[in-house]
């Protein structure tokens, strides 16, 4: 297996189990049962904490431990995460998961559309179509949700979408190693938090829960995805976020028994559907252009 084709291997290996933990997310924070800034405030303090004890650990094992933040393109993707952070908690409080999740999925478009403008990677015509098609289903979700309350929620989570995707893009750019970026980059939304819960007070039901949350589930998810766009391409990355389309809305269903609205399946089929096929057929043009190089050039 030549390196160019293990390091593949191990970009999608980082990024699955990264996507897998994330499922876990939004189920955590729904049963903390508190006040969204309360909810932010201690997921990303105990986010940060962790994140600095393993690299003051690692660092003392090796020299060779990643930069906390490498560089301007480390800044950058800081300040995306932590407000890709920010409109997440508040969608989650201010629409469906259902609606939350599909919304979501949509940053493997945006990862892949950033890409073109600005790493000069064109999508493909299918790819393109795929856009196409995802803009409907996006439009079914956000548009069922006009005068119902939702569509603060839906916008945040369109905006967390966007966030996700350009953080992902820069980091792809850099060449980088991120994988601590996005952890620190919680210091931005933990700030913001800790003023409104200073003004308006702090209340969470089983606190438990959403420090399980900071100090295990978001450090490794995201130090997973964060090293993804080191091996692998930005709309691949964001193609392990379905996992947390797929799954969060059936977690969320077993523990509270939310049934998502007909919009949402609807919009969130198109999606998942759209996403699936064009995510087998990117892996699978990836295959057959690696086997091309095998057999130009044989070891």
């Amino acid at each position: 297996m030549s390196e160019k084709t293990s390091d593949h291997a191990k970009g999608l290996a980082l990024t699955a189990f990264g996507g897998l933990i994330l499922t876990v997310d939004i189920p955590l924070i729904r049963l903390a049962d508190g006040e969204a800034w309360s909810i932010l405030m201690v997921r990303t303090g105990a986010t940060f904490l962790m994140a600095l004890v393993i690299w003051v650990v690692w660092r003392l094992l090796t020299p060779k431990a990643p930069q906390l933040i490498p560089g301007r393109a480390g800044v950058a993707s800081c300040v995306l995460y932590g407000l890709g952070s920010i409109t997440f908690v508040t969608a989650v409080f201010h629409t469906s998961t259902a609606d939350l999740v599909f919304i979501l999925a949509f940053n493997t478009m945006f990862a892949a559309l950033l890409s073109w403008l600005f790493l000069k990677e064109r999508p493909q015509p299918v790819t393109l179509a795929a856009m196409a098609v995802m803009i409907v289903g996006v439009l079914i979700i956000v548009g069922a949700s006009l005068g119902t309350g939702n569509l603060f929620g839906n916008l945040m989570a369109l905006s967390s979408a966007f966030c996700i995707a350009a953080a992902i893009t820069i980091s792809r750019a850099s060449g980088k190693d991120m994988g601590f970026t996005a952890l620190v980059g919680v210091v931005f939304p933990f700030a913001v938090a800790a003023f409104m819960v200073a003004q308006n007070g702090f209340y969470i039901s089983v606190p438990g829960w959403i420090i399980f949350n900071g100090a295990v589930v978001m450090p490794i998810s995201f130090f997973c995805l964060a090293n993804g766009p080191k091996y692998i391409s930005g709309p691949e990355v964001a193609m392990f976020y379905l996992l947390e389309t797929v799954l969060a809305p059936v977690w969320v269903w077993m523990i509270f028994s939310e049934q998502p609205s007909r919009s949402s399946l609807v919009g969130g089929t198109i999606l998942i559907v759209t996403l699936i096929a064009h995510s087998m057929w990117q892996l699978h043009q990836g295959r057959k252009r690696r086997a091309a190089s095998i057999v130009r050039h044989p070891a």
